[in-house]
């Protein structure tokens, strides 16, 4: 499958704005640790880009990402590629996170909506956000409370990474798409 093809399944299922931006964010991630393990980018670029595609038709757990498995395997997504994005529900409990693949998805997912949620109050959006400012905002638990700040301490724990260098990772593969995910500097 290309990088074309995956984002008209994205576009096929969802149409949410956000969520769109939030799996372009991740995708971005993906690719970027990809890059730092010597992995396939455009396959971990995929796991990060169709990771919630289904999830706007079903929120609801199993539904999420089980409906999606099944779409991505009519569609003849690999294996790999299905048991990755499966891995990212906590609650699926027969698919543990297991591989770097798996492992970095969930790394990587609640992060990058934290981040994304705390350049969105900064006129600079993206642009200088600094690991100690994200980590300050995870204290208050009233900021971007739907995020879950245990899948964040979970991820940096199974992936084997520091907090910091996470956090930073991340920023910097998000910035070169800021446009894309609408964190670009605003004028003051």
């Amino acid at each position: 499958m290309s990088r074309a093809d995956d984002l008209a399944l994205l576009w096929e299922y969802t149409d949410s704005e956000s969520l769109i931006k939030h799996m372009l964010a991740v995708e971005a991630a993906m690719r970027a640790y990809a890059r730092r393990f010597g992995e396939d980018e455009d396959q971990w670029g995929t796991v990060g880009l169709l990771h919630d595609f289904d999830y706007q038709r079903w929120p609801n757990p199993p539904d999420h990402p089980l409906q999606g498995a099944a779409i991505l395997k009519s569609r003849g997504y690999p294996d790999e590629i299905i048991y990755a994005i499966k891995s990212h529900a906590d609650y699926l409990t027969d698919c543990p996170r297991l591989s770097r693949l798996d492992k970095t998805l969930y790394a990587c997912d609640e992060l990058c909506g934290f981040i994304t949620a705390c350049a969105l109050v900064r006129p600079q959006r993206l642009e200088g956000l600094t690991p100690s400012s994200v980590k300050k905002k995870l204290k208050q638990l009233s900021f971007a409370a739907s995020i879950h700040r245990e899948d964040i301490t979970n991820g940096v724990r199974d992936l084997e990474v520091d907090l910091d260098e996470h956090i930073a990772f991340c920023i910097s593969a998000m910035q070169p798409i800021a446009a894309d995910l609408g964190l670009v500097p605003t004028a003051e």
